[in-house]
This record gives structure tokens, C-alpha cells and sequence, in this order.
């Protein structure tokens, strides 16, 4: 029985280490544009019963609870939590902030396509509207030479003045795209998401139909992570850890008082 409490404490430390992983990433990113926190998920190891609830006693009674013993807890996944971050105005043109659901479509140099809530763009010497990595955003935006200014309209219109023309010309429109479950794409660094098996295939369409956002011009979005949450869960976390390396520390006395008592 000491032995397997020893076993219950070392996951619980592997545990909260985990989860300690998680805030420390938080709080890294507090000012990543785009950024949305991640929460560790727990979940109890298979329990080891002993006296199955209702099995016979003797021969007129049987148990009413039973006898089950637990191994431990682990981390059974992250879930990202998408909560609007605050706007950040820029009044850059190119900077545009997604308000409500949605992500903006960029494409990988392997031809596949990737997602993110960061509407940090520039635009390259040719003019195409791109990620500061340099990955185009779909569909392709070109910007002509000589260009005035530029306007993002809440559906994603863009729009350019030309020098010496007093109509401004649309160049295209920014799609955005959603999914039935946002919180399965994952995470790929670099502030892209990936669509997977759980998030499910992406709708794309123009902003503010369908239940996609609208788009800000001028603003991005900052990180949803709060500091003082963030603070309050890591103390809580830090404490778990403790117990359970307090906990390992009291087996091993009783380990070792059972030693001398049988020695």
C-alpha cells in the first residue's frame, strides 16, 4: 500500500508539473497578438477494485459501496479557450482585427492551408498581402504600385485609392473561415492553427455571414490571457505540487519505520 502511494504522489507531481507548463506558456504569450490561453485538463487513472459495489457479503447481504482504490491523475488534454482578446488600435492599414468568430486563411510553402486570429499583414515588394513570416493570405490580396491608401471594409472588402483616380478600386475580399469546433484545430507555433479530425473541416466565407465575425481595420487582438488568473492558478498549482512531494516524503517515513519495526 506504501508503495502504491508513492506511485499515486509521483504522478499527481507529474501532473501539476504539466499543468504548470501550461500557465508558464500562458503568461509567456500575454502579449502575443491573437493569442488564446490553454487550460489543463485532469483526469483519474483506472482504479484498482477490490470489492465490487453489491457483491455479496455473505449469504443474505452484499456490499453498498464497495472497496475501489485510485492510482493516480493524469492530464488528459488542453483545451484552448476562445474568448475575444481586447482590442489594440494601430490605425496601420494593414493591421485588422477579427471581432467574433473566425480565423483568417493563410497557405503553407507545402501548399496546405493554415488559420490564425493574428491580423498582423504586410505586403511584399510585389504588393501581396502577407503574414510577418511571409505566408500569402487566401484569398491572394495584390496591392498595385501607387497606391494612396487603403480600405478593410467589416466584410472584408478591400479597396485601394490610386493616385490620380478619384474612385477607389476593389482589389478583393478577405475570407474568413470557421469551424464546428474551434477548439480541436491545433497548434502549430508561429500563431497558425491546423485543421484536424476534431475541429472539422473549415466554412469559409465573407465576415459577419453565417456566424463569422466581422473585421476591424487598425486594430488587432490582443491575448485573452488575465495576468491575475493566470498568478492565482499558478500558486494554486505550486501548492498541489508540494503536497504531493509531502505526500512521497510520508510514505517513505512510514516506509522506513515499517523497515525498522520488522527488522
Amino acid at each position: 500500500m506504501s508503495n502504491g502511494a508513492l506511485q499515486v504522489a509521483r504522478t499527481g507531481l507529474d501532473a501539476q508539473n504539466t499543468k504548470m507548463r501550461v500557465i508558464a506558456n500562458n503568461l509567456a504569450n500575454v502579449n502575443t497578438t491573437g493569442f488564446k490561453r490553454d487550460r489543463a485538463n485532469f483526469e483519474t487513472l483506472a482504479y484498482q477494485q477490490q470489492i465490487a459495489p453489491g457483491a455479496r457479503a455473505d449469504a443474505q447481504n452484499r456490499y453498498a459501496t464497495g472497496l475501489s482504490v485510485g492510482t493516480g491523475v493524469k492530464v488528459a488534454g488542453t483545451s484552448r479557450i476562445d474568448t475575444q482578446g481586447s482590442a489594440q488600435i494601430t490605425n496601420n492599414a494593414l493591421d485588422i482585427m477579427i471581432e467574433g468568430n473566425g480565423y483568417f486563411q493563410v497557405q503553407l510553402p507545402d501548399g496546405t492551408f493554415a488559420y490564425t486570429r493574428a491580423g498582423n499583414f504586410n505586403q511584399t515588394a510585389e504588393g501581396q498581402l502577407v503574414t510577418p513570416e511571409g505566408l500569402p493570405v487566401v484569398p491572394n490580396i495584390q496591392v498595385p504600385p501607387g497606391v494612396t491608401g487603403i480600405t478593410i471594409g467589416a466584410d472584408g472588402m478591400v479597396s485601394a485609392t490610386l493616385a490620380g483616380q478619384p474612385e477607389p478600386s476593389e482589389l478583393g475580399q478577405i475570407e474568413i473561415a470557421s469551424f464546428v469546433n474551434p477548439t480541436g484545430l491545433q497548434s502549430l507555433g508561429n500563431n497558425l492553427l491546423a485543421q484536424t479530425a476534431a475541429s472539422g473541416p473549415p466554412v469559409t466565407g465573407a465576415a459577419g455571414l453565417e456566424g463569422r465575425g466581422t473585421l476591424r481595420q487598425g486594430a488587432l487582438e490582443g491575448s485573452n490571457v488575465n495576468i491575475v488568473e493566470e498568478l492565482v492558478d499558478m500558486i494554486e498549482t505550486q501548492r498541489a505540487y508540494e503536497v504531493n512531494s509531502k505526500m512521497i516524503s510520508a510514505t517513505d517515513e512510514m516506509l522506513q519505520f515499517a523497515n525498522q519495526q520488522m527488522g
